[in-house]
């Protein structure tokens, strides 16, 4: 009898996960999103192509929600060091899950923490934007090589929006 309940009990363990019923196992997961790398791509092209036509050289990167490097593009004419500045943008913007212009006005009022000045890869200047679908961060743009940060924050909006309407 003890086998037979067995069964049984393994047999209602199969037909709930098959039939979607939540299990033990949702509480160990998480689900998350990552934008697909040719919409990654697309994304950064999009920004560099807005400030190229604005007469802008600049480097864009989108990062996942990690922090970690998805789709890079530096543009013709973009300076080196505005790929570091591009990724440390994005990288800032998703860590802090704010735009880094919001950032860089907080931080004019009120000094950030010593642990936030020490954090490697840190940067309080507009450029980077959070990517997001409805309340979920899902990455971010980070823009460099534009005479401003608004400018390059704009551009970082330009590419998120050519992708956006397809984040479903």
């Amino acid at each position: 009898m003890k086998l037979q309940n067995r069964l049984i009990v393994l047999v209602l363990v199969a037909i709930a996960a098959v039939a979607g019923v939540p299990t033990a196992r949702a509480q160990g997961l998480l689900t998350t999103h990552r934008i697909a790398s040719p919409l990654a791509n697309e994304a950064v092209a999009g920004a560099v192509v807005a400030c190229a036509e604005k007469g802008y050289f600049v480097t864009a990167v989108l990062v996942d929600t990690d922090g970690v490097r998805q789709a890079v593009l530096r543009g013709d004419r973009a300076g080196i060091h505005t790929v570091t500045a591009a990724e440390d943008k994005a990288y800032s913007a998703v860590s802090l899950k704010s735009d880094t212009s919001a950032l860089e006005a907080r931080f004019k009022t009120l000094p950030p923490s010593s642990v936030l000045v020490k954090t490697p890869h840190l940067i309080l200047s507009a450029g980077g934007i959070v990517l997001k679908i409805g309340e979920e961060v899902i990455g971010a743009i980070g823009v460099s090589g534009a005479p401003g940060g608004e400018k390059d924050e704009a551009c970082g909006h330009a590419g998120f929006d050519k992708i956006k309407d397809r984040l479903k």
